[in-house]
């Protein structure tokens, strides 16, 4: 198969899982520095599952973003809200236009490597909150990225339209070891298992029949 990608990876369970489905296609993985409080734990985690599948891997730095955004995301564990992921207070953990950011990065290093597609991991439970998430955004990002490029690029959104439990169904069936994942948006070094992203790795794995490998403060 031709390696004709770039992913956007985190280090989360989302992406990692894309990354080995998708691996065959994927030329270059690119994870973001932009100074989120587990942004340090993610990137290890991506840097490990790249490197495990051969996967040439950078890691690009928007230290702008922490300096001038305002986000939970940013201002350390403290801020953080518990709950799930559809409640109104996780508003406060959005990075503007994170995503938007992000695909521009990697959409310009897509073309100035000749790659035609850029692999992205949003799926369908992060559309209450995060609106560059949804497929409406999505679509008009990848419009715009066709049209303001020579070679076309497009973005591949997969998990689009499907759950976080279904993306763990996914990579339970490809074997993905989901203790190199990292998705507790208070960085510390035990997921604290109350915030929106522990709750909804919890549901996740619950739903998939996997053994949660994750350790939990709570």
């Amino acid at each position: 198969m031709v390696k004709d990608s770039i992913i956007v990876v985190s280090g989360g369970m989302d992406s990692v899982t894309l990354l080995h489905e998708y691996k065959d296609r994927i030329a270059l993985a690119v994870t973001f520095d932009y100074g989120s409080n587990h942004n340090a734990r993610e990137i290890e985690c991506a840097r490990k599952n790249c490197e495990m599948l051969g996967i040439e891997h950078l890691v690009i730095p928007l230290q702008f973003m922490k300096d001038y955004f305002k986000s939970s995301l940013l201002s350390g564990a403290d801020e953080i809200p518990e709950g799930n992921y559809d409640d109104e207070n996780m508003k406060s953990t959005v990075v503007p236009f994170r995503n938007g950011i992000m695909l521009s990065v990697a959409c310009g290093l897509a073309e100035s490597r000749g790659l035609k597609h850029l692999l992205i991991a949003n799926h369908g439970g992060d559309h209450a909150i995060y609106p560059d998430c949804r497929r409406g955004f999505v679509d008009a990002m990848s419009e715009a990225m066709q049209n303001g490029t020579y070679d076309h690029v497009s973005i591949l959104a997969p998990y689009t339209d499907i759950t976080k439990g279904d993306i763990a169904r996914i990579g339970k069936r490809l074997g993905v070891d989901y203790a190199l994942t990292y998705s507790c948006y208070r960085g510390e070094e035990k997921h604290c298992g109350r915030c929106g992203t522990c709750v909804e790795r919890k549901e996740a794995m619950e739903y998939a029949g996997i053994k949660d490998p994750t350790e939990y403060v709570n």
